[in-house]
């Protein structure tokens, strides 16, 4: 963004951005089956907005306008570089959808799978089952979320450049197979679920815990993947994972109130108030985890919910069932081999069973190179050196952490505990891998 733009413009820009990204992608893919154009039109508007909102204002509906203009853009692409009849026809049928409408109507998807709404329809496209299962959660991360290839990159725990040439593939995949933009009928459902599944835990964890930029919270995107999960629980009743992710998302979302505070700065769990944790997510979760656990064998979205369950169960840290936390992780390892999983064991095992078993976890996966990159696993073994005592061991692992970690405000975190550490200051809290 230019560095004269309003202020006040530039904010309602990020917000339509985190609000509409995804309708604005989806229709125009709904309209012409072409993702890179849809993207580039889309990129177009949100320009034109930053510059005509300063001239006139800020419209009352930001989402219809930004989909106009994306609309009347891809218009003019497509009838510039048409030369077949049929790309003539889809600039025709596309100019004439609906102010914020796809191609179709909310109505159209209820009379096939009870979908209400386009997004959800640009999920399962994503998620067809020729493509690979990281390719399809990374499209549909880039596609309705708009994360950028770096940010993706950061999710995946892999080179920018190796991403952006998967991004490129599953386009390529899409075009050249002919996968159509439509919600697949009830038999073909299953098979895209795991990767539906997928696509919506890390879009609420990107919202949860921001993969880069100076903010480690986005609300916008924790209630979207909320919502969106919520709608295909009901498509889907008798999944028990679908209702155990939506179980997770809200016990674990509950928390987003007090991981800062009041300046902005990161709150671990284990400090955390926990009276500003949201009660009544926290039920419902409690709730929809019940009705899920009665559905064996508990899958890994069940064991995180009930993980997630057991902190918002305990009254303040000292409460904890470390124990029952470190046997869900052991199941959880069994079911979902990743050295993610293996790192917050890690840190249950330090809590329940001593520091020391915890440390020569987080010195295995260390050496086994799995988490090269990842700055928790660092800050993590910072941390439990901290407790030991073993101050110089402790900063050296801070500052490694320190030159990792992918938000300004966990970057301030880190810096803090690394000068307690230097100043031989340290006090008995805060696992940075369990917050």
């Amino acid at each position: 963004m230019p560095d004269t733009a309003d202020p006040t413009v530039e904010a309602a820009v990020t917000e339509a951005f985190h609000q509409e990204w995804g309708r604005v992608v989806a229709t125009l893919i709904g309209g012409t089956g072409d993702w890179d154009l849809a993207e580039e039109c889309a990129q177009d508007a949100f320009v034109q907005a930053l510059q005509r909102w300063s001239r006139d204002g800020v419209p009352s509906r930001p989402g219809a306008w930004l989909t106009t203009v994306a609309r009347n853009r891809a218009v003019d692409r497509l009838r510039r570089r048409a030369v077949e009849a049929t790309k003539l026809e889809r600039a025709a049928l596309l100019e004439q959808t609906a102010l914020t409408g796809p191609m179709g109507t909310a109505e159209d998807d209820a009379g096939e799978m009870g979908i209400p709404d386009e997004r959800l329809r640009l999920i399962f496209t994503c998620c067809h089952p020729a493509l690979p299962m990281e390719a399809r959660i990374a499209l549909t991360l880039r596609s309705l979320a708009g994360l950028s290839t770096a940010e993706i990159a950061r999710a995946f725990l892999v080179p920018e450049a190796t991403m952006a040439k998967r991004l490129v593939r599953a386009k390529h995949k899409i075009r050249d197979a002919g996968i159509p933009f439509r919600i697949p009928p009830a038999h073909l459902l299953p098979p895209r679920l795991g990767g539906v599944l997928a696509v919506l835990y890390l879009l609420f964890n990107e919202g949860y815990s921001a993969s880069s930029g100076s903010d480690l919270l986005r609300v916008d995107l924790t209630a979207e993947a909320i919502r969106l999960t919520r709608v295909l629980a009901r498509l889907m009743p008798e999944e028990a994972e679908v209702t155990g992710l939506l179980a997770l998302m809200l016990l674990t979302g509950a928390r987003r109130g007090a991981r800062l505070d009041p300046q902005g700065e990161l709150v671990t769990l284990e400090e955390q108030d926990r009276s500003l944790w949201n009660q009544d997510e926290i039920a419902e979760g409690r709730r929809i985890l019940g009705a899920a656990v009665d559905r064996r064998p508990a899958g890994p979205y069940q064991l995180q919910a009930a993980i997630a369950e057991c902190h918002s169960a305990a009254t303040d840290a000292a409460q904890t069932d470390w124990v029952a936390i470190a046997d869900l992780y052991a199941q959880l390892a069994e079911r979902l081999p990743s050295p993610v999983v293996e790192l917050n064991r890690a840190v249950a095992l330090a809590m329940a069973d001593g520091i020391d078993v915890g440390l020569a976890r987080v010195n295995e996966l260390e050496a086994s190179g799995a988490l090269d990159g990842y700055y928790l696993l660092p800050a993590t073994r910072a941390d439990l050196m901290r407790r030991l005592g073993r101050l110089v061991e402790a900063a050296a692992s801070y500052r490694a952490a320190l030159d990792l970690a992918p938000t300004d405000v966990e970057r301030r975190y880190l810096r803090r505990r690394l000068a307690e550490v230097e100043r031989g200051t340290s006090t008995e809290k805060d696992v940075p891998g369990a917050t």
